[in-house]
């Protein structure tokens, strides 16, 4: 079973590896991003408390992490999704992407996993994106631990990235999914069930 879940890490980390963002230049570094084109902390710290409820009691903390951590984003993401694990899970997701330029699209995440992962949750998220320079850049593969996850007040956070590229879920809901696993996040223009 251990040699198996070996087998299947390295598979999906290549399958991160293996995909390389689309770019039709330079990568941009976090120094190109003007502060006129990101989101302040208040900003986002509202339109998460807007989306996810004044419930969220960690959410002001997991919102200071992030921008302590990684500066200011310059896109969001409201949506929601939904998963499960038994050693191996799966994640899917759906959302419209918000950047501080003013375009909106509907999005769409899926992904596998595989750890020490088992239960199932629901519920909302709240994605911040640091460093996109256009929103077809976003759909790739973005890498993660979500055993490395900021937990607060009912909050959880990680961080998955793509060259420059980082996202931030912030996610609350129902159930109990307890561990540590390897995976990505995928996002597509349109609904997959496949998680790869």
């Amino acid at each position: 079973m251990k040699r198996l879940a070996i087998v299947l890490a390295a598979t999906l980390l290549g399958a991160c590896a293996s995909e390389a963002p689309k770019s039709s230049g330079e990568p941009v570094r976090p120094s190109q991003i003007n502060t006129q084109e990101t989101y302040d902390e208040g900003q986002m710290a509202r339109e998460a408390n807007d989306f996810l409820g004044e419930g969220a009691e960690g959410l002001a903390s997991a919102i200071s992490k992030a921008f302590q951590d990684q500066g200011r984003p310059n896109a969001y993401i409201r949506g929601e999704e939904g998963g499960g694990a038994i050693i191996a899970g799966v994640r899917y997701g759906q959302g419209e992407l918000v950047t501080k330029s003013g375009q909106r699209r509907k999005v769409y995440w899926q992904g596998p996993s595989i750890g020490f992962d088992f239960g199932a949750n629901a519920g909302k998220v709240f994605i911040l994106i640091y460093n996109l320079p256009d929103t077809d850049m976003l759909f790739q593969r973005f890498a993660g631990v979500d055993g490395s996850a900021y937990f607060v007040g009912g909050v959880s956070m990680n961080y998955a990235r793509s060259g420059n590229i980082v996202v931030a879920p912030m996610r609350v809901g129902v159930g109990m999914r307890l561990g540590a696993n390897v995976g990505y996040i995928h996002f597509t223009p349109t609904m997959s069930w496949n998680p790869f």
